[in-house]
C-alpha cells in the first residue's frame, strides 16, 4: 500500500512541476513578445540595430517551440514557424516589413495574454498572420488564400513559391512530410502542393494519405514532379491530385491545377 501511494505521489508531483514549468514557459514568452515589441519601438526610434531583432526573435521562436509540444499549444509552434519563414525572407526593414512584425507580436500577446483560449484549429489564426513576400513591387494584390509548400529547401522550391506569390497566395513551406501532416490538419490550407521527391516519405506517398485521411481528404492537392506524364509510378496517385510537371509545362500545368481547384 506505502508503495502504491509513493507511486501515486510521484505522478501528481511531477504534473505539477509540468503544469507549472508550463506556466512560467508561457509568462516568459509573453515577456519575450512585449520586449520584441519594445525592440521595435527602439528601431523605429534609430534606437537599436537589426542584429538585436534577430536576437529576439531567435529565442522567442524557441521558447514557443517548446511549449508547442504540450498538448493544446501546438499552434504556437504554428506561429513560431510562420514568423521564422517570413523573417528569413527579409533583407531589410522598411515600414511594412515593421507593421508585419508587429502583427505578429499583436496575435502573440493576446494567445499568451490568455493561454486558455488558445484554439486547437490554427486556421483562422494563420490568415491573420502577414503573408511572407518575395516579389518586387507593390502592385499585387495578397488574397486571403492560404498555400503550403511541402518541399525541400533549394533553387526549385523558391521559384515554385515566388510563381505562387505572383499570383497573391499567402505560401508557406515545409521542409518535412512529418511536420507537414499535423500542420495541415491544424491550419487547413487552400492548397497543398507536393514534392514528389522528399526526403521521409516519397510525395506521392503524403498525397495517397492526405487523400485518405477523414481530417484532410478534402484538402486540395497537387504534385510537383519531373516524372513523365506517362510513368507508372503517377498511376498510384488519386484522381483528384492534379500533376505539374517540371520543365516547359511548368507554368500551364499550375495554371490548369488552380484553375480546375477555383483557386484563380
Amino acid at each position: 500500500m506505502t508503495s502504491q501511494n509513493s507511486d501515486s505521489t510521484k505522478t501528481f508531483d511531477l504534473a505539477s512541476a509540468n503544469k507549472e514549468l508550463l506556466h512560467e514557459n508561457l509568462e516568459e514568452a509573453l515577456d519575450q513578445t512585449r520586449a520584441l515589441d519594445g525592440i521595435l519601438d527602439d528601431i523605429d526610434a534609430g534606437r537599436k540595430f537589426s542584429g538585436d531583432l534577430v536576437f529576439a526573435i531567435s529565442g522567442l521562436n524557441g521558447l514557443l517551440n517548446r511549449i508547442a509540444v504540450t498538448d493544446g499549444y501546438q499552434v504556437l509552434g504554428i506561429i513560431s514557424h510562420r514568423l521564422d519563414d517570413y523573417f528569413s525572407s527579409i533583407k531589410d526593414l522598411p515600414a511594412n516589413v515593421m507593421a508585419d512584425l508587429r502583427k505578429f507580436v499583436e496575435v502573440l500577446e493576446d494567445l499568451l495574454d490568455s493561454p486558455e483560449t488558445i484554439p486547437g484549429d490554427a486556421s483562422e489564426i494563420v490568415r491573420m498572420l502577414p503573408a511572407k513576400g518575395g516579389f518586387d513591387g507593390n502592385d499585387i494584390e495578397v488574397r486571403s488564400i492560404e498555400v503550403m509548400l511541402v518541399m525541400l529547401p533549394g533553387t526549385a522550391t523558391r521559384f515554385v513559391e515566388r510563381e505562387l506569390q505572383q499570383c497573391g497566395y499567402r505560401v508557406t513551406r515545409v521542409s518535412s512530410v512529418f511536420e507537414a501532416l499535423p500542420t495541415i490538419v491544424r491550419t487547413k490550407p487552400d492548397l497543398v502542393v507536393i514534392s514528389g521527391v522528399m526526403q521521409e516519405l516519397n510525395g506521392i506517398d503524403l498525397a495517397i494519405g492526405l487523400s485518405a485521411m477523414p481530417a484532410t481528404r478534402n484538402v486540395p492537392i497537387a504534385l510537383i514532379t519531373a516524372l513523365g506524364e506517362d510513368d507508372s509510378y503517377l498511376s498510384l496517385l488519386p484522381e483528384n491530385v492534379p500533376v505539374i510537371h517540371k520543365g516547359a509545362s511548368f507554368a500551364d500545368d499550375l495554371f490548369k491545377a488552380l484553375d480546375d481547384m477555383f483557386l484563380i
